[in-house]
């Protein structure tokens, strides 16, 4: 009997520790913008300053975002970045805090923001293993804008007349903006042997496309982006 209530109790731990999350803090001046491809969904009037993260590899989009006094008049102004991919490794549940590199007050804010030079603690001051890079992303990218929902008419009547079965109804694709695409993992595609090799489903292949575009410099992208016109 004690030794089935200490394996129940020694599972109940272990379960429970599984569930555990860490936590990612940022000041006032910084705001979440997405998590391993997905959006981090804020709200104007409060400030999101935690984000709970489990064991593992994550991809953060941060961007600094302030107010300042205007030197030339009495009004303020809004100063941002452009977004930082922080690749943040998660080895247990620890408190994590990201700051700007220089201390915590920024004595330069447009400078700062041009290039913002950031650090990731942990409160127990152990190492942390994590990366930063800066993006030029913005915030509505090109092919976000090309294809968001007011294109979205004029793309389904031209893929029903393509079709030629215009009665059936279309289902739009989601599109990842840039930012939230940069948080993405790259796609695995498993290798198989030729006589049972699956093409991509339209899932995968929207993936992949996302995935080799922010790979592409700006020459590239704009011959692709005059062919992908063409085929429309």
């Amino acid at each position: 009997m004690k030794s089935l209530f200490t394996t129940s109790a020694l599972l109940a731990f272990l379960t429970s520790s599984s569930v555990l999350a860490a936590n990612l803090t940022i000041p006032m001046s910084f705001e979440y913008l997405a998590l391993d491809g997905a959006e981090v969904e804020t709200s104007m009037f409060s400030h999101q300053s935690d984000l709970a993260l489990t064991n593992g590899v994550h991809k953060i989009a941060v961007r600094y975002h302030d107010v300042i006094d205007d030197s030339f008049s009495d009004s303020q102004s809004f100063v941002k970045s452009t977004p930082l991919i922080v690749t943040l490794t998660v080895d247990g549940d620890h408190q994590y805090l990201l700051q700007p590199a220089d201390g915590d007050i920024i004595k330069n804010p447009k400078a700062f923001a041009k290039k913002p030079q950031i650090s990731i603690k942990r409160q127990d001051n152990a190492a942390v293993t994590y990366n930063v890079e800066q993006t030029n992303f913005t915030e509505n990218s090109f092919i976000t804008s090309l294809f968001n929902n007011k294109n979205q008419h004029d793309i389904e009547t031209l893929s029903a007349s393509a079709t030629g079965d215009s009665s059936q109804p279309i289902q739009a694709l989601a599109v990842k903006s840039d930012i939230e695409s940069a948080t993405m993992s790259a796609p695995i595609i498993a290798t198989v042997p030729a006589a049972t090799a699956q093409k991509p489903t339209p899932a995968q292949a929207e993936q992949m496309l996302q995935y080799w575009w922010l790979q592409a410099d700006d020459k590239t992208r704009k011959e692709f982006m005059g062919w992908a016109i063409k085929q429309l």
